[in-house]
């Protein structure tokens, strides 16, 4: 039986899709689901143009997993543009032979109500791609997450490649993979000319993605990576030992990549680039699009930064926790929601289940993940901690990871002034400056926050951030 043979009979929701074997050296395959996709050729054609990974040619192929999916009953404006956009594509992969990427398209307007949506066509690929990589015996075989709105760079799947295969990823099991979306018309991929008010609104959100990142982070959380669907990797054995993607019409991305990290061979490949657009869109009840839509009528505020503080005491003294000594002094707030979670049952299960102080690490942070996380800054909101300005709340960030401090290297002369702008006379007056001193425009922070993601990230409690240092 092979890898992947038991998996597939247990949760597959399709039968085989393609008839024909996939080749021998068939490393990577990276899979998109389509819906309601008018110009689905641009993604396609920074695929076509990626370079093979010079250290295997002519060795390396990749195949490419393309699913146009609705629910049977959706509208009709819908069902057309999926029929048009499966036309247009058999027309561009005729038009497009490759040297080493196959592609291969569905369309299926068969899903059910309940069935329908983004987790259940990603799943349909992804498990397809199991499939594939069983017939080869290649259980390290890399399946990509991409989306149908996203472009990415030349370097893609030699980047990519690289992460997994080359001498420092032989352990690693997964990966997000970086991402920038387009912040002005001039330059944008999807030649999408749109209302300035959209790309501010987009440059809002990726800042606060970033800020809560770093946020997560500095409390000593070890699993914190975004979780877009459009940008991570997963080996095929580690994906179908974790029970593979769920089914969920939202958030799906987010609950598989937690559940791929949690193993602790998760990090980020941060050598290519993945750029999704910019628009609105309709398409999942909650995430990017939905995201902009909110913002066209009410500026983006983010998590309240104090929340995150409370939790360190917690999360950096998990030794005295795992040998039945008292809580550390805990804030009120996250005390009474302990109690609420039922923290001290839960404690004591991790205790008995554990029979070292790294195995009782596995167990908290399994019971303590981002979710949990997300729940707490929740739970925080209403009780005096309401969310504030993205960029204000950026700055405050910046600034307790030490960016008033001495200047900052990287491109452009990164300064506690902004990008090439003056340095500034330490934390003290950043603070009393606020946002004047630290650049108040969005997409002048989401550049620092870029250069930062684009770093290695320095170990739990570095202080300064080394960039600052």
């Amino acid at each position: 039986m092979g890898f992947g043979e038991g998996y597939l009979q247990k949760a597959a929701l399709r039968n085989k899709l393609i008839g024909q074997p996939p080749r021998e050296n068939t490393a990577v395959i990276v899979t998109i689901p389509v819906y309601k996709e008018a110009r689905l050729d641009r993604c396609l054609d920074s695929l076509y143009s990626c370079t093979r990974p010079a250290q295997h040619r002519p060795s390396f192929h990749c195949e490419v997993l393309i699913l146009i999916n609705a629910a049977a009953d959706d509208r009709e404006e819908v069902l057309s543009l999926n029929q048009s956009c499966l036309l247009e594509t058999r027309e561009w992969i005729r038009a497009h032979p490759h040297p080493f990427i196959d592609f291969h398209l569905w369309l299926d307007h068969g899903f059910g109500k309940k069935e329908a949506g983004v987790g259940s066509a990603r799943k349909i690929l992804m498990d397809e791609a199991v499939r594939r990589f069983d017939q080869i015996g290649q259980p390290r075989g890399l399946i990509v997450s991409l989306d149908a709105d996203s472009v990415v760079d030349q370097n893609y799947l030699q980047a990519l490649h690289q992460h997994f295969f080359g001498e420092e990823g032989s352990k690693t099991e997964g990966c997000s993979i970086y991402f920038e979306h387009p912040l002005q018309a001039a330059g944008d991929p999807f030649g999408e000319d749109l209302p300035p008010e959209i790309y501010l609104a987009i440059a809002r959100y990726e800042l606060h993605l970033r800020y809560y990142l770093w946020s997560l982070r500095s409390t000593g959380f070890p699993h914190a990576y975004h979780t877009l669907g459009s940008a991570f990797a997963v080996r095929a054995e580690v994906y179908a030992l974790e029970g593979g993607m769920n089914r969920r019409q939202g958030g799906e991305d987010f609950y598989f990549i937690q559940k791929i990290a949690q193993r602790g061979r998760f990090n980020s490949c941060t050598g290519t680039r993945v750029v999704p657009s910019s628009r609105t869109s309709d398409r999942v009840p909650f995430g990017t699009g939905p995201a902009l839509r909110a913002q066209l009528h009410t500026p983006l505020r983010s998590y309240h930064s104090a929340p995150f503080a409370m939790l360190n005491p917690l999360f950096s003294d998990r030794e005295r926790l795992y040998k039945g000594n008292p809580l550390p002094s805990l804030s009120p707030i996250l005390s009474d929601f302990l109690v609420l979670q039922g923290f001290d049952a839960a404690l004591a299960r991790m205790r008995a289940n554990a029979a070292s102080a790294e195995a009782f690490s596995g167990r908290f942070w399994r019971w303590f993940n981002m979710f949990r996380i997300m729940k707490f800054l929740h739970f925080a909101r209403e009780r005096g901690y309401p969310d504030q300005a993205v960029e204000e709340v950026a700055v405050e960030r910046l600034l307790k990871m030490g960016a008033g401090g001495r200047t900052a290297g990287g491109p452009g002369g990164l300064t506690a002034g902004g990008v090439g702008g003056p340095k500034t006379g330490g934390a003290g007056g950043l603070k009393a400056a606020g946002t004047g001193t630290l650049p108040s425009a969005c997409t002048e922070l989401l550049s620092i926050y870029r250069h930062l993601d684009r770093l290695p990230v320095p170990p739990p409690g570095t202080h300064p951030h080394p960039l600052f240092s």
